[in-house]
């Protein structure tokens, strides 16, 4: 029998089953820096019927559970952090400079007929800057003092972290306005019919990036700084 309820927070549904994040996305649930609510409410707000929601959800646990589908939730605080960038530092790395052009281009080209375009790309440099330099201070700083604070836990360094926590939370509401806002002003990512080739990739990838973000944002929110806190 699951164990989820209408009661059951949204993270931490994410967080037992990873999977749940795409019937979230797609229903325009915050999971990540609004997921500390009960699905009952969270359904409520996006004006779901609670029950279908949650029917959804067992049926995916149902399915995971036959495949026996990994869970990042379920690892220590170092194999975390080596998952949370491997998976998500590295993609964002590599994708966000990667697609600044074809963003400038879509803007430069169809920006005319289509003005929204242009704040596109202005949403896109600014959660580009933002990302960039919010991993290498994780990776710099704070994934560090975790792990000395996972070694040796102590008021010290519980005390350097928590300035640390709580600024990479309101980056990550930063970087989820960014992103909520770029789903709005592009339809939920879907181009015009007669959108060319360039105008598909760039909404695609958009697409793809807030997959990644929100599932990254999640990790560290929901399982790791509350993890942090739990053991200071």
């Amino acid at each position: 029998m699951s164990s989820f309820t209408l009661q059951t927070k949204v993270s931490d549904i994410v967080t037992a089953i990873p999977q749940a994040a795409d019937v979230f996305r797609a229903l325009r649930i915050d999971f990540c820096c609004g997921g500390k609510i009960p699905l009952e409410e969270a359904a409520n707000k996006r004006k779901l019927d609670p029950e279908t929601v949650l029917e959804s959800i067992r049926e995916l646990e149902t399915k995971m559970a036959e495949n026996h589908a990994s869970r990042p939730g379920e690892l220590t605080e170092p194999e975390l952090i080596g998952y949370i960038q491997s998976k998500h530092h590295a993609f964002l790395r590599e994708e966000l400079p990667a697609l600044t052009p074809y963003v400038t281009k879509l803007a430069r080209v169809h920006g005319d007929r289509h003005p929204e375009l242009l704040r596109v790309q202005q949403l896109f440099a600014e959660l580009k800057a933002e990302l960039l330099a919010h991993t290498e201070d994780e990776d710099r700083n704070v994934f560090p003092l975790v792990l000395k604070f996972v070694e040796q836990p102590g008021p010290e360094v519980s005390e350097q972290l928590k300035p640390h926590v709580s600024e990479l939370e309101r980056e990550h509401e930063q970087a989820g306005s960014l992103l909520k806002e770029l789903r709005e002003i592009t339809g939920d990512f879907l181009p015009p019919v007669d959108a060319c080739g360039t105008y598909r990739l760039v909404y695609q990838r958009l697409a793809a990036l807030e997959k990644d973000t929100f599932e990254h944002i999640h990790l560290e929110n929901n399982v790791l700084f509350d993890r942090i806190r739990a053991a200071v």
